[in-house]
């Protein structure tokens, strides 16, 4: 048709000729067509009569040889098709059967919250904090952060490594209108001039905590016999450190000066704290909720041998 056109534009032929031409290929296409048509009804006539004589098999015919090799005719075309007899019989034997099945996921992943109260003890004594300069239950630690914990072996068991990093707040309340004072070196604990209402030392530090668990949960086992992990179900125990760096230090000072006017001081300064801190730490409890004992090996301030430690209740949220 297009080649029409184009001829007819060039003058090449008139318009009457042009609408003969169309005409005449608008019948060879319809010819055409008609004969294509034609074609596919005496298939189709020819395959309704061959299923009428038993020339395709039906479902109830088709027999297996030792290879599983199935034949079907349709019309003059036979086709082959193969199955897999140990696939269809674990299909039918055990149909609950899970394909492939792996023993859980070897690596969960814990969101970790942790509050308690925090202390000193000097030279390594624990009879020290009888005599403690800071306030027990108002001196507090607060800690956020996340876990991954690993089975250790690729099968399942109960022992984990877990691994992570947290925001550790750390306060320290002293007593008796005391605070804190740097001199050069050495921080040094004095008392102050005016009645104080709150003395808190604060130091934020970042922590990678490290712990060897062991987890008493019940693994889940199916009707095949597969085995999976299941975690933080039952009692745990978790022995192991950390590792961290202070962030920042601060101390909070309130109190009525002499003309009874309120004032709330912050002092930046790092108090001549250790940047570096590192301890043990360990956990026992049921499920998501354990005890948290954690205590620092190096001290907590420079050219002393008072350290940090902190008990409380720790959360581990799968």
């Amino acid at each position: 048709m297009i080649h029409i056109d184009k001829r007819l534009e060039k003058e090449e032929i008139t318009k009457t000729m042009a609408e003969t031409l169309k005409k005449e290929v608008a019948a060879y296409h319809a010819r055409k067509i008609e004969t294509l048509v034609g074609a596919q009804e005496r298939l189709l006539q020819e395959l309704v009569q061959d299923k009428t004589n038993g020339k395709i098999a039906s479902s109830e015919e088709e027999n297996f040889n030792k290879d599983a090799l199935n034949t079907f005719t349709v019309g003059r075309k036979t086709f082959r098709f193969s199955v897999n007899e140990e696939d269809n019989k674990e299909t039918k034997d055990n149909p609950n059967r899970r394909k492939n099945r792996g023993f859980g996921n070897r690596t969960t992943t814990q969101f970790v919250f942790a509050l308690g109260v925090n202390n000193v003890l000097n030279d390594n004594d624990f009879s020290s904090l009888n005599n403690s300069e800071y306030q027990f239950w108002r001196s507090r630690f607060y800690e956020i952060g996340f876990t991954w914990k690993t089975r250790i072996s690729k099968k399942p068991s109960q022992l984990y490594f877990k691994y992570g990093f947290s925001f550790l707040w750390n306060n320290l309340r002293l007593e008796d209108n005391r605070l804190h004072v740097k001199n050069d070196e050495i921080t040094e604990i004095a008392t102050f001039s005016n009645q104080l209402s709150e003395s808190r030392l604060r130091h934020v530090q970042m922590n990678f905590p490290m712990h060897l668990e062991w987890d008493l949960s019940k693994n889940r086992v199916y009707k095949d016999g597969g085995v999976s992990d299941r975690t933080n179900r039952a009692v745990r125990l978790g022995v192991g450190g950390f590792v961290g760096f202070k962030l920042g230090t601060r101390q909070y000072l309130e109190y009525v000066d002499t003309d009874n006017i309120d004032i709330k001081q912050i002092q930046y300064d790092n108090f001549n704290m250790n940047t570096i801190n590192y301890g043990l730490s360990t956990y026992v409890g049921y499920k998501s909720t354990s005890l948290y004992l954690k205590y620092d090996l190096n001290p907590l301030f420079k050219n002393t041998e008072t350290r940090n430690i902190s008990m409380g209740i720790r959360f581990d949220f799968n």
